[in-house]
């Protein structure tokens, strides 16, 4: 008897990107409509992260991954911000970018700053993909820049 995809359960690595991108989505939600922190966590587990919604189904994600990031990133902001915009070119500021992309560099500076038992080619990879699927022209490569900038400053060339 061969297994098919769907009867396999996801791997962990799976449910960690599932849930990078719902920590996206909810740090979007968050910049844009003002939601807080407590409120917008509690909508994802109880409404989206595997579920259903609007017809759209919501892969199944680690949610304890998802609320540390959003938790962090709302924890860390002050510290995050100047440590992107320092990694942005000269004449960006942070306030200039999409939301989106706010959203995306922030939860990867997040990462890369706190969860050190990832390797940082592993966040930058995650993140650029998740830019991908939101734009295909120059985000995902900002995004790539300068969370490879932040990771060389904050980690050295450790790239393992």
């Amino acid at each position: 008897m061969t297994n098919t995809p769907s009867d396999q359960p996801l791997k962990q690595v799976n449910q960690r990107g599932a849930a990078r991108l719902a920590a996206v989505q909810a740090l979007y939600q968050m910049d844009v409509g003002g939601t807080g922190v407590l409120e917008i966590v509690a909508e994802y587990e109880e409404h989206r992260l595997g579920k259903e919604l609007d017809g759209d189904t919501y892969l199944r994600a680690d949610a304890s991954w998802f609320r540390s990031i959003v938790a962090g990133v709302v924890r860390d902001q002050r510290k995050l911000d100047p440590l992107i915009g320092s990694a942005l070119q000269d004449d960006w500021a942070l306030s200039r970018l999409d939301s989106t992309v706010r959203a995306i560099l922030r939860a990867g500076t997040f990462e890369i700053l706190e969860r050190k038992d990832v390797p940082v080619p592993v966040i930058v990879t995650e993140y650029v993909e998740i830019a991908k699927a939101f734009f295909q022209d120059e985000e995902p490569k900002l995004v790539n820049a300068v969370l490879d900038r932040i990771a060389k400053q904050v980690r050295g060339d450790q790239r393992k």
